[in-house]
């Protein structure tokens, strides 16, 4: 059973993770930001659902995708956005950019631009809690492109084996770049591939942040409990480009429509006002809340410093 606050902190964070998705593409589109990112927008029930059924303890592994990843693990938005400007205020001091965000005192042991390093790194920091005897599990969040990876096979393999307490998270949002998951894996259904490391395998439809949490928190217990890992394969899909040098001409307008009707947020405000758990003026509430912190975000963002010439390359190891 989960309790109407937890529910009402589901529904913020993924407004949080909305809005400042919409906030930095507008920021980017005023030439304000450089480089390039990955947006979120349309997968927040995933990243909320699973963290959601975590403790403040354990860790994360994000994707080059990061960003949902980042707010539902309880990352500031203060520090993200100047991160993403490129501000010495930032996570990283304006050094990491969209892709590198990492907050190890939240848990949230980095996102990644290379396609699967994160896995590896949850599968070390994994292996780390079992020998420390900490009780802490960690969550790999991935992209099915990342599934055909060797180091997908390797992790879940040497996982297995140990029986690590880690849960495999993989977001099929149906296309690694603009290839469709069809055509770059050999099985559609990516949590068929646990079958062949002998550890539990399942699906769930990753706009229903309630389904998610049910079927996350089964395998972080079962984690935890030494009982070894999971692979949770979440379908969803990514309202926008891969990333913002992307014409999105690979697919058609139709099918961009039919997957916005399945709103992972519209959807879950739909289930809270039907079944009385918050009323339509408390959600709008909620919404005011956090267009509010992203403004104040952005605001902190624009005015923070850059980082000085002479301490450029600190942190820059080669």
């Amino acid at each position: 059973m989960i309790s109407r606050d937890k529910m009402l902190w589901m529904l913020r964070k993924m407004l949080e993770i909305r809005r400042f998705e919409e906030k930095v593409d507008e920021l980017f589109k005023a030439n304000l930001m450089w480089g390039t990112c990955h947006l979120y927008i349309g997968e927040e029930a995933t990243a909320v659902g699973a963290c959601a059924a975590i403790e403040e303890k354990d860790y994360i592994t994000s994707t080059h995708r990061g960003h949902g990843h980042c707010i539902a693990k309880g990352g500031d938005l203060n520090k993200m956005m100047a991160e993403l400007l490129g501000k010495e205020t930032g996570y990283c001091r304006g050094r990491g950019g969209s892709m590198h965000i990492a907050d190890v005192e939240s848990g949230n042991l980095g996102a990644n631009g290379v396609v699967g390093g994160g896995i590896p790194i949850a599968t070390g920091a994994a292996l780390s809690s079992k020998m420390k005897k900490d009780g802490r599990v960690t969550l790999c969040f991935f992209g099915d492109g990342a599934s055909n990876q060797g180091v997908f096979h390797e992790s879940l393999n040497l996982a297995s084996i140990w029986k690590l307490p880690v849960v495999y998270i993989c977001e099929n949002n149906q296309y690694g770049m603009s290839v469709p998951v069809q055509k770059a894996s050999a099985v559609v259904d990516i949590a068929e591939k646990s079958r062949a490391y002998n550890i539990p395998g399942e699906i769930v439809d990753g706009n229903d942040v309630l389904s998610v949490y049910a079927v996350v928190k089964k395998a972080v217990e079962r984690a935890r409990k030494g009982e070894g890992p999971s692979l949770i394969e979440c379908k969803t899909y990514r309202w926008m480009g891969h990333s913002k040098s992307d014409a999105n001409v690979y697919r058609s307008k139709e099918e961009i429509k039919s997957w916005k009707e399945k709103c992972p947020i519209r959807r879950f405000e739909e289930y809270l006002i039907n079944n009385r758990v918050a009323s339509e003026q408390e959600i709008e509430k909620i919404k005011r809340e956090v267009e509010e912190y992203i403004q104040k975000a952005e605001e902190f963002a624009l005015k923070s410093p850059e980082p000085s010439i002479d301490g450029i390359s600190d942190g820059v190891y080669a």
